[in-house]
């Protein structure tokens, strides 16, 4: 089933099929079958994929996928730096395959895969931690000033949420902005010819899906993977991990509900992320994956 948003007149299969959905829709396996039948590899546009040491709990999956569990939990990693990653991936496979396939949970990763950014630089030396250190002795002093140097930041973002003041205080500073003047979310063209699919399932669908998802996690340890990585440090960016706080932290039957519920929530971040993608074609997720790839493959004209 194809909705809104697809492309029109296309005569010539694109160089990029990305496949966005939310968690447990199914896409990482999806994507796999589309770059099978391309002769193909998959690139990953997920945020916390990129982390070795949590391959249960980030759902990598176990063929050649690219841009998966190559950062150390310990290290930092940037949207900027991510970006210049997935652009050197898909143009080596559109190069050698003549396609590349971009499997996106992240919103913002997949939109950095597809588009040249124009990402603000980051903070020099030290200084993040003076602004912190301004934000920790005064928050609303700090959110006054936000506001005086870029009133659209500071318009929107909330004087009680400690990251994105510090963060639009730096950019602010820096002469950037947190907020555009207009959303620019996909308006930048595309680097390469690309098909972008949305997989659509119905709610209770989906919600049925996570729940089995954790089963099959807490059956496979993830609780035991958890605490050993926690053994160590965390990067800030790391510890994003859906769930990672609360298996290290609550006992296993309190985090398995948490974990449900947060995964249902940034579920429907994700579903509502996805239709703000214009062009986007939507197909029906919710059958066996093989059926979802022939449906992909037969919008892009690559059959």
């Amino acid at each position: 089933m194809v909705g809104w948003g697809a492309p029109k007149d296309m005569t010539a299969p694109p160089e990029v099929i990305a496949i966005f959905g939310p968690t447990a829709s199914g896409k990482s396996a999806v994507a796999e079958l589309v770059a099978t039948r391309l002769g193909t590899e998959v690139v990953s546009a997920d945020a916390l994929q990129v982390y070795r040491g949590l391959p249960i709990l980030t759902n990598q999956r176990t063929s050649s996928t690219r841009l998966v569990a190559f950062k150390d939990l310990t290290d930092e990693m940037s949207v900027g730096a991510f970006a210049t990653l997935a652009h050197r991936a898909v143009d080596e496979l559109v190069e050698t395959t003549g396609a590349a396939v971009v499997a996106g949970g992240t919103g913002l990763y997949l939109r950095a895969t597809l588009v040249n950014l124009s990402i603000p630089m980051p903070p020099a030396e030290g200084e993040r931690a003076r602004v912190e250190a301004r934000y920790d002795a005064d928050p609303p002093a700090a959110h006054a000033r936000l506001a005086q140097l870029d009133p659209r930041a500071g318009a929107v973002v909330h004087p009680n949420d400690r990251r994105r003041v510090v963060r639009a205080l730096e950019l602010a500073e820096a002469g950037s902005s947190l907020v555009p003047e207009r959303d620019r979310l996909w308006s930048h063209e595309l680097r390469r010819p690309a098909l972008v699919v949305g997989l659509a399932l119905p709610r209770d669908v989906l919600d049925q899906r996570i729940r089995a998802r954790t089963e099959e996690m807490f059956s496979r340890g993830v609780v035991e993977e958890v605490h050993r990585a926690c053994r160590r440090p965390v990067s800030r960016t790391a510890q994003k991990a859906l769930g990672l706080n609360e298996l290290a932290e609550l006992p296993a039957d309190q985090a398995f509900e948490r974990i449900v519920v947060r995964t249902r929530r940034y579920a429907a971040y994700q579903r509502k992320w996805m239709r703000r993608i214009p062009g986007i074609v939507m197909i029906d997720g919710d059958r066996n994956p093989t059926e979802v790839a022939d449906a992909i493959l037969e919008v892009a004209g690559a059959r």
